[in-house]
């Protein structure tokens, strides 16, 4: 995960300005460790970055957190505390706080909806919504992780979704497509979970609206294929041959070959 930097925030803007801002975190934050927290009180807004950004890259996520969020408090208008704000988004991210890194998102998405660099907070909410830790433990487990209903995806494609259409040209646009349509083939997925759970209660056309939801919704995921066979099989057991002979057109005109009810098919999923 790369630190995203607003444009018009240069980093080393000021070859001396650096020098001495490193010297002053460094006389400012040598001593106790205990004295640590009080020297951050008076650092300028300049040192004060300098000391958070060299704790990020090194890695010292508590004390990255501690003196972004002294920056920001004590100085909120900052040039220092617009890329801070930016940066917490990826220090709390990488401390594995991801409801803080939301926040922290989201907070810089309303204090600058202008801002050049919103499309990193909009690809960070998309990308914390959808890691979700149990998902990698189940496919090594062979679990179908469509089953669960799919409430933080909706969040995940939203957030990508807005880098895609609003932020085209962005470095993050490529990698919110290819997670989009992972996105859109699960849900599809789940859609066809509850169309079979109906078909086991015996709820046909409930079965086959769902079904036919997918087709409509998700043209082209892998799931339009099992969306095709229930739809076959509860106009069968409905007793209608019409519906059910021009659904089976459709399907060997796309597919070539009959469906066996209740194969289990080649998961559609890849590991990350």
């Amino acid at each position: 995960m790369i630190v995203t930097r607003d444009p018009g925030f240069n980093l080393f803007r000021a070859p001396a300005l650096a020098a001495a801002a490193l010297l002053g975190a460094s006389i400012a934050l040598s001593g106790c460790q205990s004295n640590k927290g009080r020297a951050v009180d008076h650092l300028s807004p300049s040192v004060l970055y300098w000391t958070a950004h060299k704790s990020l890259m090194d890695r010292d996520y508590e004390s990255a957190v501690r003196e972004y969020e002294a920056l920001t408090s004590r100085y909120p208008f900052s040039d220092e505390t617009r890329q801070a704000r930016l940066d917490l988004i990826t220090v709390y991210y990488r401390k594995g706080e991801k409801e803080a890194a939301t926040d922290a998102a989201e907070q810089f998405l309303r204090e600058n909806p202008t801002h050049p660099r919103v499309d990193y907070a909009w690809y960070m909410k998309g990308l914390i919504n959808f890691e979700d830790v149990p998902w990698a433990i189940e496919r090594w487990l062979g679990v179908d992780t469509a089953k669960r209903p799919p409430a933080a995806l909706l969040a995940a494609i939203t957030a990508f979704s807005t880098v895609i259409k609003q932020y085209p040209n962005s470095e993050y646009a490529y990698d919110s497509h290819v997670r989009l349509i992972y996105l859109r083939n699960r849900l599809a997925e789940y859609e066809i979970n509850v169309a079979r759970y109906y078909l086991r209660l015996g709820a046909y056309v409930a079965a086959a609206v769902r079904a036919q939801r997918v087709i409509e919704q998700y043209d082209g995921a892998p799931a339009v294929q099992d969306a095709l066979d229930i739809m076959i099989e509860c106009y069968r057991k409905l007793g209608l041959k019409d519906l059910q002979a021009n659904v089976e057109q459709v399907y060997l005109a796309n597919f070539q070959k009959p469906s066996v009810q209740g194969a289990a098919r080649q998961p559609w999923w890849h590991f990350w």
